[in-house]
């Protein structure tokens, strides 16, 4: 009796391979996943993923790709809010949306900024090169945010970027890491890091 083989065949299945392995380390970690697993998981044939992604480590770089392009939307969206918030309500919106996005994704953010690819894997040059572009966009708006007067425009506007990003990054963190789990107090948080960041620039 002959075994029934698995089909190849999705409308895109990169889409439906990324999303499945993002459900998969969402519920148990990167250790969570496997090529094996992920087919088994999509209904697809053991070898279907290796059309797309070579290996894990190939398939965790897109994953955190992903994660940069979604947190790359979050700075583009505050140009809507321009008309309706101040410059400084626009930035308190993009830290608490910033630090909901790392606790919502955790485990996703963790392989954007985590050691599992930077200094384990190998990360592939479409995510060095989104990584970067996604650092430059935040850079761009925090020169916007030294001309309306939130950081203080006299200081390098690459240094003013870097250190308000570590502590924003400092920030999520300590909740995905489990030492500060108090969810209720986020917001708060948010907020207070945002004053603490405005007068520390000004």
């Amino acid at each position: 009796m002959s075994r029934s083989k698995k089909p190849y065949h999705h409308g895109d299945l990169r889409g439906s391979l990324l999303n499945a392995a993002t459900d998969l380390i969402a519920e148990g970690g990167v250790e969570n996943l496997s090529i094996r697993k992920l087919a088994d998981k999509v209904g697809v044939s053991r070898t279907a993923p290796y059309h797309h992604f070579k290996d894990k480590n190939e398939l965790l770089c897109a994953i955190a790709e992903k994660g940069f392009l979604k947190q790359d939307s979050l700075v583009e969206s505050m140009a809507e809010l321009k008309a309706a918030l101040s410059a400084t309500e626009m930035f308190e919106r993009y830290v608490l949306t910033y630090i909901q996005f790392a606790d919502e994704e955790k485990e996703t953010y963790d392989l954007m900024y985590g050691r599992e690819i930077w200094k384990c894997g190998v990360p592939t040059e479409s995510l060095r090169s989104i990584s970067k572009e996604c650092f430059r966009n935040w850079l761009k708006w925090v020169e916007v945010l030294q001309k309306d007067g939130i950081f203080d425009p006299e200081q390098p506007t690459l240094r003013v970027a870097q250190s308000s990003w570590a502590a924003l990054h400092g920030l999520c963190r300590l909740f995905n890491d489990g030492i500060y789990v108090d969810r209720d107090d986020i917001e708060d948080i948010a907020k207070n890091t945002v004053h603490m960041l405005i007068r520390q620039h000004q």
